[in-house]
């Protein structure tokens, strides 16, 4: 039996070690928290699952809150231009409903599974020194861990990223007690863009204590969504989000005027600088790790794309580990492995890190577009369940200028 350990007890991590447990691997995982601790911690996320990854999960029989969960139908993206004042709105339903659960229900849940299922997990932190006592002590090691010096002996990857600090100030915190927007679809996701100011998104979820709705501001730095930085407990975020809804979408601050945090550690702050990892370090001479989901691709939330990104790296590596038998896990093997999923989670990274940076003109058009026209507003918005499809039309200028002149019944400019 092939022995392997995982460093990181999340989304990615997690999937992988319950995939290779069906599997009849031998597993480790090394989890800094117990399940009772991080089901009574800080919420983690603001975690948007779309229906291709969702499908992932149900293949593996790891769905295990649809029925709690409240779909996600579609979603809504509303210009804010200037402060207070709607310009210009995109709409469009999901092919397939996508989900949020906490973090904090999954990742304590699928530990405890693991450990039912003959999976062993050890609750301690990994320091990055022991990474080379790790490898030799198993046929493979991954770090699945996006932050903190863990994912520094994965070396930067320069051409795909383009950041070197974080591009939005981030507040996340969970409510009871939005009220519903009766003009549009039940169960829509929300988005307020502010240009120069930053992102406003209000999702339905579940967390611990049940449905709940989801609270994201995403901040310019220096500007006013840029004022989490005293770290607030939830009661205090909450009214300074009510505050910047009352002066920036007074129609939102009317649906969430008389919400409640869900608990105690409902909120997190802070932020995160967007960038691509190489994926194999090697931790000893001739010993290498190989890093999956965050530890080597790490997106801004503003797209959604984070666990996503995570159920599919470890659907695919869960695919790579069974095919290659008894074979070693080289270097070489790494490479192939990451370089499968890089060629979809790419599309994902040029996506966000197109949204975080001023706007090129054609983007621009697009969403002008979208907001007229049904059929762009769909693709679009479908884009951010699978956004490969955006390199056919959105992130070329030429494509798009032809996808417009399309729609509009015009030929395109030569």
């Amino acid at each position: 039996m092939r022995r392997i350990a995982i460093v990181g007890a999340g989304q990615a991590g997690l999937q992988l070690a319950l995939g290779l447990r069906a599997a009849d691997y031998d597993v480790t995982v090394f989890s800094t928290r117990k399940a009772a601790e991080i089901r009574t911690g800080r919420v983690m996320s603001s975690q948007l699952m779309y229906g291709p990854a969702l499908a992932l999960e149900r293949r593996a029989g790891l769905n295990l809150w649809d029925a709690a969960t409240p779909p996600i139908g579609g979603l809504q993206l509303t210009l804010v231009d200037p402060p207070g004042v709607r310009s210009a709105t995109i709409s469009s339903t999901l092919d397939e409903p996508a989900q949020s659960v906490d973090q904090r229900l999954k990742t304590a849940h699928w530990l405890e599974l693991l450990e039912e299922r003959g999976g062993r997990v050890e609750y301690r932190p990994v320091a990055a020194d022991e990474l080379a006592a790790t490898a030799s002590a198993y046929d493979l090691t991954l770090v699945a861990t996006g932050h903190g010096p863990l994912a520094e002996v994965f070396g930067r990857d320069e051409r795909h990223s383009p950041y070197d600090s974080p591009q939005r100030a981030l507040a996340c915190l969970y409510l009871h007690g939005v009220m519903p927007d009766t003009r549009q679809p039940p169960g829509y996701a929300r988005v307020c863009a502010v240009p120069g100011t930053g992102e406003y998104f209000l999702l339905p979820a579940l967390t611990v204590s049940g449905p709940c709705d989801i609270m994201l501001w995403e901040g310019h730095p220096g500007g006013p969504f840029d004022c989490w930085s005293d770290g607030p407990d939830p009661g205090a975020a909450l009214a300074r989000s009510l505050e910047l809804l009352r002066s920036y979408a007074p129609w939102e601050y009317e649906l969430c005027a008389a919400a409640q945090p869900t608990d105690a550690r409902a909120v997190l702050t802070g932020g995160l600088t967007p960038v691509v990892r190489h994926p194999v370090a090697e931790v000893a001479p001739g010993s290498y790790v190989l890093g999956m989901s965050d530890a080597v691709v790490l997106n801004d939330p503003v797209t959604g794309q984070g666990s996503n990104n995570a159920a599919r790296c470890a659907a695919r590596y869960l695919d790579a580990i069974v095919e290659r038998g008894e074979r070693p896990f080289d270097r070489a093997w790494m490479h192939e492995t990451f370089a499968a999923w890089w060629e979809h989670a790419r599309h994902g990274t040029a996506f966000t890190n197109m949204v975080l940076g001023p706007h090129p003109e054609h983007f621009q058009r697009v969403l002008a577009a979208a907001s007229e026209h049904p059929g762009i507003a769909h693709r679009y918005v479908n884009g951010y369940a699978d956004p490969a499809d955006y390199q056919d039309w959105l992130m070329d200028a030429d494509r798009a200028e032809a996808c417009l002149a399309a729609v509009a019944g015009r030929p395109a400019k030569g």
